[in-house]
């Protein structure tokens, strides 16, 4: 029976020597874990001898404290738990537009300005510097015309039901990895899940920075109930793919232990499947982006402040490291969020090493995607390396400005590299806004298209409007291709589309020398 502790015993305890917090009436004991907390020290010291449950739980799922401290560490019961604090009456909600009124994923983020928080939003839609990236994502696309066909027979119901990495899905459409869910809805990835099983199985890319463990929302997915009518398979109805977005640690053991803990069968479970279905390796920020509008935005008060001193990570640490951070405070470059949490992301990834190692920790049936690539040479490097599978992307436009946008890619490799989207499925993401833009992605050999931010836009209103943004997406990509004169997915083609637009912006070969600037080695 654990023994209760009193509100004077806890203050004791608030020193790196002796680190009690109190979280959800539990009372823990932080102190050797503290010195590797991957989000510093300071944090929990400024809530050593203290109840953190509300720093805690602005950011982290319950689980996450088991999956971090032993259940030696639990120490006892607080005795009486302060009261929550009221909300301020001066404090005025804005209108938050119902649900049934959003018909555009552009709804869903005007939207979201009336009710997430300045800091959440700042965070969302941030994008590196100037976001010319950002913007060119969505223009790029806008810039390809279509060419329908006409006088075709579209009464048929068109099936969007496809494959991706071998797993069966309702929709080409897939969640891209996105960070902190949790800043947008008390159960961030978690109902996004549930929204992707409720859709009949759309799969879910969880990002190493999730507000909640890969094999948390791999057990919501689960337990969830499949949707009424199902009868895609009976013996596992309306499966949620659930495939793993991974920053390599720092810590090499951290990321070896967490592989291993997704890709293990469970002994408990009946089936003998690795909890994941793959793994998305993020090869396209090594650093963090300089993401401006999100550097301006102070964090909320209530929310702790940790140091951003690089610490190394607790050893066997099985969930995702952003998960066990608190919301940071302010350095001299200023706020965002995603820099100054990223301190554990490893710099230091190469062609030479890190595929070949990864490969090696995940058992033959769990494939291994390359999730970054821009250049038609990178492509190419990455399925000689041994790639099962590619995603063209630019993180949204949040890593390096003036990158090119990633349908411009596509092209690139259609240009210079067919080869690779004959050897490899190729996926894209950054700038889908439309169904239109699905389309186009589509007929330019992709075998899925990402959505992200509309996503936590929709995540706003819970899974419901999850599912919404994608239905949207869904429905307007089925027009497309009626208006386009195609009934199945294995019918859309390059020949739909004219991107002439475009076209000298995509090189021509594969070649990395400049067509005429010669390189002189700087003598400075």
């Amino acid at each position: 029976m654990s023994r209760t502790i009193s509100a004077s015993e806890l203050s004791e305890h608030n020193t790196v020597s002796s680190l009690w917090i109190a979280i959800d009436g539990g009372v823990y004991d932080f102190t050797e874990f503290a010195p590797t907390h991957p989000g510093g020290l300071a944090v929990l010291l400024q809530n050593a001898g203290k109840d953190g449950s509300s720093a805690y739980n602005a950011v982290h799922s319950p689980s996450l404290l088991k999956s971090v401290l032993p259940a030696s560490k639990n120490v006892g019961r607080l005795s009486s738990p302060p009261p929550p604090s009221s909300p301020s009456s001066s404090t005025s909600t804005p209108s938050k537009p119902r649900l049934s009124t959003l018909i555009s994923v552009n709804d869903f983020r005007l939207a979201a300005h009336t009710f997430l928080p300045p800091k959440t939003l700042a965070f969302i839609s941030s994008a590196a510097t100037d976001c010319h990236t950002h913007r060119r994502n969505s223009t790029a696309y806008a810039d390809i015309t279509l060419r329908p066909r006409v006088l075709v027979d579209v009464s048929a119901p068109i099936s969007l039901a496809t494959t991706i990495l071998g797993q069966p899905v309702a929709s080409p459409i897939f969640v891209s990895p996105t960070s902190l869910g949790k800043t947008v809805h008390p159960d961030g990835e978690l109902e996004i899940a549930r929204a992707c099983k409720e859709l009949g199985g759309v799969a879910q890319i969880v990002s190493t920075s999730a507000s909640f463990s890969v094999a948390d929302v791999v057990q919501a997915a689960l337990d969830h109930p499949s949707p009424a009518g199902d009868d895609n398979n009976n013996s596992n109805p309306a499966a949620v793919p659930v495939f793993l977005q991974l920053y390599v640690d720092k810590h090499a053991p951290n990321t070896e232990a967490l592989l291993r803990s997704l890709t293990t069968p469970d002994a408990n479970s009946n089936s003998n499947s690795p909890k994941i279905k793959g793994v998305f390796l993020t090869v396209d920020a090594p650093v963090p982006g300089k993401r401006e509008a999100d550097e301006r935005v102070p964090p909320p008060p209530p929310l702790p402040s940790p140091s951003t001193t690089t610490t190394t990570p607790p050893p066997n640490l099985t969930t995702t490291p952003m998960a066990t951070q608190a919301t940071p405070a302010p350095d001299t470059h200023g706020s965002a969020l995603g820099r100054l949490m990223a301190s554990y992301i490893s710099p230091s990834l190469t062609w030479q090493f890190t595929l070949l190692w990864l490969r090696s920790l995940l058992p033959p049936s769990v494939p291994l995607v390359v999730k970054g690539i821009q250049t038609a040479a990178d492509a190419e490097r990455a399925v000689q390396a041994g790639a099962d599978g590619l995603v063209v992307s630019n993180h949204g436009g949040r890593s390096l400005d003036t990158a090119p946008a990633s349908v411009l890619v596509l092209l690139e490799l259609q240009r210079c590299c067919p080869g690779v989207l004959e050897r490899v499925e190729v996926f894209v993401e950054g700038g889908v806004g439309r169904g239109t833009d699905v389309f186009k992605a589509l007929c330019l050999g992709a075998r899925g298209v990402g959505v992200g931010r509309g996503v936590l836009y929709g995540l706003g209103y819970g899974r419901e409007g999850v599912k919404r943004v994608i239905e949207i997406l869904n429905d307007e990509l089925v027009t497309t291709m009626k208006m386009c004169g195609v009934t199945r997915l294995d019918e859309l083609h390059p020949g739909l589309l004219n991107t002439r637009a475009i076209d000298h912006l995509v090189p021509d070969s594969i070649s990395e020398e400049h067509p005429y600037a010669k390189w002189r080695r700087s003598n400075l």
